[in-house]
Parts: structure tokens; C-alpha cells; sequence
């Protein structure tokens, strides 16, 4: 078999309202399909959702970007999926985000190819039970109390709250939320780097009695020498996010002691061939996993629901910001219940794709 064709889409959508992180606001998804097609008439779909303030990467140069990574791939064997890693790696570096939807595409067609759904291609199966959690972007207090309580209202199991602009604000954000929905709903903590290791320490001292499940990462990642001092004075498990892309940052972060979790994003790891390899490492070291992501849209979330069936090391999901959508382009893919409940398509390959009509108004290139 051989990729006889790529397409590459440019895919914004509209949020239904700003989502906002300590790093930054965002009001669009602007992500990008990859559509690669083989010889053998077996066609795979990705996407990824580059976030500049995170992975250094846009819309704008994933689309460009993308074309360097299919012109490479054009030609070559689908299924050997550690070939095409490689190549793309050859290119250019980093670029993790655009690597991720080539990557996806890959798996599909494997998935594919081999007749099987892509959890039971990559040795999982479809006996866990996936729940999500839904995220109360930063901001006014008010609001964030008042937004905790439509996700409880609407049925969620589980809220993730951003935080990371100060002690007082932050830990005042979560003791009104707690007054208003109780102590019993697991609340996770997201600070996207926001504290330096003093203030970390101190709010997450103060947050002990909130019943907070986890802390993602509290400090900014290039300071991540500091993280163990956190995790060793803090009552809460941290989270490594954006300080753990790939495998290699993996290993770092296990020889320093420095979280309890590891946050696993196929658009930061390059895709699952990496992603396979964080889990590897962490399942040899004892650390739980959560599967998050960005922006995507169900097809890149279908990707990361068939990876989360993959271990039992996995006991988180951050699969909400499709449900923040105006639109859904998806056919097919994961679906999500009343509760949070996420189902894993049960087809072959990656069970997800595009609605061609939402394909024909995008801005898009095909390279052959």
C-alpha cells in the first residue's frame, strides 16, 4: 500500500463563548484536517488544534508546515507508521501539533486496513468506562461559580476549573464554587503555569481542604526542576501538562520525582506513535494518566478516546471542548451522554470523518 494523496484543511470554528486560560483567550478552534489516501482506496482522517501560547504553533503554520510533511510522505507505506514518524521528524523539528494529525490519519488507515476498531489495533479494548470531565474557564468569580453550577445542572460528574492568577483570587474562586455546589464533585485544578513555585506551594497548601483531585501544571514548564519541590510540599497530586510532550520529557520527569501524573495530548506527543511510549514509561514508573487535548473536534477526541482504552494506567479524560463547538462537522466518532459518559465507536479504523460539504468550504491544498 502507498499514500498516493494528501489534503490538508484550514478548520475554524466558532466557540460559544471565550474560553480563557491564564495564558491567554481564545473565541475559535482553529485547527486543521489532514485527509491522506492510499493506493488501496482505504482513506484516513486526522486533525489537531494548534495553540500557539503552548506548542508554538497556528493554523496558519500547520497548513504550511503540512505540506513539507506530505510531500515527504507521499509515496510511502501507510502501515509503517515508524517510518513516517521518522520522516516527518527528519523534516523538521518539533511541530508537534501538525505531526499529530498526519499521525492520526496513519493509525486510521492501519486500524483500517487490519479490520479492527483503533483501541483493539493498539491491544486495547472497550470495557472502561470513559467519563469527562467539563472546564470553567478563568475569570470573573461570579461567572465561574455561576458556570460550575450549569455543568453540575446539565449532569457532568466531574469539573475542571482553570485558575493560575493568584493565591487570594484563586483560592477565593474555589472555596465560592465549593459553597455552591458542595464538596462531594471531584473538582481537578488547572493553573497552565501560572504561580511561581512559592505562590504554587502556598495555594495549593490552602486549596487541601476543597477536595481537589489534581493540580496540572502549576509552575511554567521550562522552570520544571522546581516541580518536585511543589509536588514534595503540596496536599494535592500535580499533574505534568505542558512539561511532558514526549517520552523523553517523560523519563526527565520520572528521574526527578517531579509529579503523580502525567497529562497525555497527542498534539504535543506528535501524535499515538509517541504517545504509546509516555504511556510505556509511565506504566513501568507507577504514574496515573489523564488524556486531554485542545480545541479538536470530535475526530481529533475520537482519536484520544480509542488511545484511553488503551491502559489501565489511564484514569482520567478532558474530552469537553468539542461540546463547546456553535457547529460539528463530524460523522461518526465518539459520543458523549448526559453525565459525561464518552463511547468509543466500535467500527474499523478511527470510526470518525469529515462531512464533505464542510470540507468543500474550507481553504485547503492537496499535494500528490
Amino acid at each position: 500500500m502507498k499514500i498516493s494523496q494528501i489534503e490538508i484543511y484550514k478548520s475554524p470554528i466558532k466557540l460559544k463563548e471565550p474560553f480563557v486560560i491564564s495564558l491567554g483567550i481564545l473565541n475559535y478552534a482553529e485547527n486543521i484536517i489532514v485527509v491522506i489516501r492510499t493506493d488501496k482506496d482505504i482513506t484516513g482522517f486526522g486533525e489537531c488544534s494548534p495553540f500557539m501560547i503552548i506548542n508554538g504553533e497556528s493554523m496558519d503554520t500547520c497548513f504550511i508546515v503540512g505540506q513539507y510533511l506530505a510531500h515527504v510522505l507521499i509515496g510511502k507505506d501507510p502501515l509503517n507508521i515508524e517510518v513516517c514518524a521518522l520522516a516527518m521528524d527528519k523534516v523538521i523539528y518539533s511541530n508537534t501539533s501538525i505531526k499529530s494529525a498526519f499521525d492520526i490519519a496513519l493509525y486510521d488507515i492501519a486500524s483500517q486496513n487490519a479490520n479492527l476498531p483503533l483501541f483493539r489495533f493498539l491491544s486495547g479494548d472497550n470495557k472502561k468506562i470513559l467519563i469527562t470531565d467539563y472546564t470553567v474557564s478563568i475569570g470573573d468569580t461570579d461567572k465561574m461559580v455561576s458556570d460550575a453550577q450549569k455543568i453540575i445542572d446539565n449532569g457532568f460528574q466531574v469539573i475542571k476549573v482553570k485558575l493560575g492568577e493568584s493565591k487570594e483570587k484563586d483560592v477565593e474562586r474555589i472555596r465560592l464554587i465549593r459553597e455552591k455546589i458542595g464538596i462531594t464533585i471531584p473538582i481537578r485544578i488547572d493553573a497552565n503555569q501560572g504561580w511561581d513555585t512559592d505562590e504554587a506551594i502556598q495555594t495549593l497548601i490552602a486549596l487541601a481542604p476543597y477536595n481537589i483531585q489534581h493540580c496540572e501544571e502549576p509552575i511554567p514548564r521550562w522552570n520544571f526542576m522546581e516541580l518536585s519541590k511543589v509536588r514534595n510540599q503540596s496536599p494535592i497530586p500535580i499533574m505534568a501538562d505542558e512539561s511532558c510532550c514526549d517520552q523523553n520529557d517523560a523519563k526527565r520527569l520520572i528521574d526527578f520525582a517531579s509529579c503523580d501524573l502525567f497529562n497525555v495530548k497527542l498534539g504535543k506527543s506528535s501524535g499515538i506513535f509517541k504517545a504509546l511510549k509516555i504511556i510505556e514509561i509511565a506504566e513501568h514508573a507507577g504514574i496515573k494518566i489523564q488524556v486531554g487535548g485542545f480545541l479538536e473536534s470530535r475526530l481529533g477526541f475520537t482519536a484520544s478516546a480509542h488511545l484511553a482504552l488503551t491502559s489501565d494506567h489511564i484514569i482520567h479524560c478532558d474530552f469537553d471542548t468539542p461540546l463547546m463547538f456553535v457547529e460539528d462537522p463530524v460523522v461518526g466518532g465518539i459520543t458523549y451522554d448526559n453525565k459525561g459518559v464518552v463511547t468509543v465507536p466500535d467500527t474499523p479504523g478511527l470510526g470518525a470523518t469529515v462531512d464533505d460539504k464542510y470540507l468543500q468550504r474550507l481553504i485547503k491544498v492537496i499535494v500528490k
